[in-house]
């Protein structure tokens, strides 16, 4: 795979592009046995929630991931882009350019859409890419990856510059994460078991797509049924994904025009509420210290009132993993604080956590959403799967 990785590296942007487009074409031409090979892949597969969810393929599903790579092939090319230069006093040029990190592994659950998604940002930033889905997804996958190998052979580029893991065991996995001679980079997008088996075995450099434990503060000044929609959208618009709500933080000045309108607004989810919040609904489960500290995935949400925008930034410092915190308020100091002093990867006002996405951003897609801070942070487009290469010319100059 590294021999491919050096061909896509000094591949014409033309020739990556190509790519792309062919793909997307088949997905659009072949999008009904996909979602065959699909039904076969959920027939065996015995597990619900949001599990089922991200392994499911429709042919809505299937379209947005031919759009998907029709937006990536139209952004512009991130490679050998200066991204700064300067003189130095003795006359040498100095540029730093972006260039493809190389072999990038990807291991991920379920989700054969990630297929696609990754292989096209891969392949567009001149990277190889590695893949080991999941058993349960492994037709899908094949399949997926079939197009690729095919669409990469026409326009003249190496086939395994995508290829996918045929070994979806557990043991196969952690041999993946120590292929320190073929990967440059590993990325893993799961749940909690994933990354801890990550940090325990790999040895190869990884950037960790981790837990979306995501808050939103509902300020005192929050317009409800704004602040009502922005929660609902957060939590039921795809529960079991790590951009969803897992907390909402209530002021107690607003606690008693909000709860009940959020409780009527979402009949489908669980409340778990703190003793304050249960003034307004007696009914609800309690909250404990571990919903609070736990990244759902499912129609569940936590809820607690605060008395002040400190204590709610103190909340999401303590429980929060650095994904995504929102924040309604109709003061711009308050949103301003939020902004500033909000640790994550993703801060946003009057929003639903759900736009954080590579999508949704304008990245065309992403590889993952990072909660580390080197060398990426947040959704990880075709920028963050590149690396700063110096170039210094000179006319010469000795030191």
């Amino acid at each position: 795979m590294r021999a491919a990785a050096r061909v896509m590296a000094l591949a014409p942007d033309a020739q990556r592009q190509g790519v792309l487009h062919r793909v997307a074409a088949a997905l659009d031409t072949q999008a009904e046995r996909l979602v065959e090979v699909n039904a076969a892949d959920l027939a065996a597969y015995d597990g619900a929630g949001p599990g089922r969810d991200r392994l499911v393929l429709t042919p809505g599903r299937v379209a947005s991931m031919s759009a998907a790579l029709r937006e990536v092939a139209a952004a512009p090319d991130p490679l050998f882009e200066v991204v700064d230069r300067s003189t130095r006093p003795n006359g040498l040029r100095v540029e730093r350019v972006r260039v493809p990190l190389g072999v990038i592994g990807v291991v991920y659950e379920n989700r054969p859409n990630v297929t696609s998604d990754v292989a096209g940002l891969c392949v567009r930033s001149g990277n190889a890419a590695f893949l080991r889905g999941s058993a349960s997804a492994f037709g899908s996958n094949r399949f997926i990856v079939d197009l690729w190998r095919d669409a990469l052979v026409a326009e003249g580029l190496p086939a395994d510059a995508v290829a996918l893991v045929a070994d979806p065991s557990h043991e196969a996995a952690v041999a993946f994460m120590q292929l320190s001679d073929v990967l440059d980079c590993l990325i893993p997008r799961g749940g909690p078991s994933l990354i801890a088996a990550m940090r325990e075995h790999a040895r190869v450099p990884y950037v960790l797509d981790g837990d979306g434990n995501c808050h939103i503060f509902l300020d005192a000044s929050a317009p409800v049924d704004e602040a009502v929609r922005i929660v609902d959208n957060a939590k039921t618009s795809r529960p079991g994904v790590c951009n969803a709500v897992e907390t909402v933080l209530v002021h107690r000045d607003l606690a008693p025009h909000v709860l009940g309108a959020l409780a009527t607004a979402m009949p489908s989810v669980e409340l778990r509420v703190d003793e304050v919040a249960a003034q307004w609904l007696p009914d609800a489960p309690r909250a404990t210290e571990h919903d609070f500290a736990t990244e759902f995935l499912d129609l569940i949400l936590a809820v607690r009132v605060v008395d002040s925008l400190d204590e709610a930034i103190a909340h999401v410092a303590r429980y929060g993993t650095g994904h995504s915190e929102a924040i309604v308020t109709r003061d711009p100091a308050h949103a301003d604080e939020w902004v500033r002093r909000v640790d994550a990867a993703a801060v946003l006002v009057n929003t639903s956590t759900r736009f954080v996405d590579g999508g949704e951003l304008g990245l065309g897609g992403e590889v993952g959403i990072s909660t580390q801070k080197l060398h990426a942070r947040g959704p990880m487009g075709l920028r963050e799967l590149t690396c700063l290469k110096w170039v210094v010319r000179g006319d010469g100059q000795i030191r």
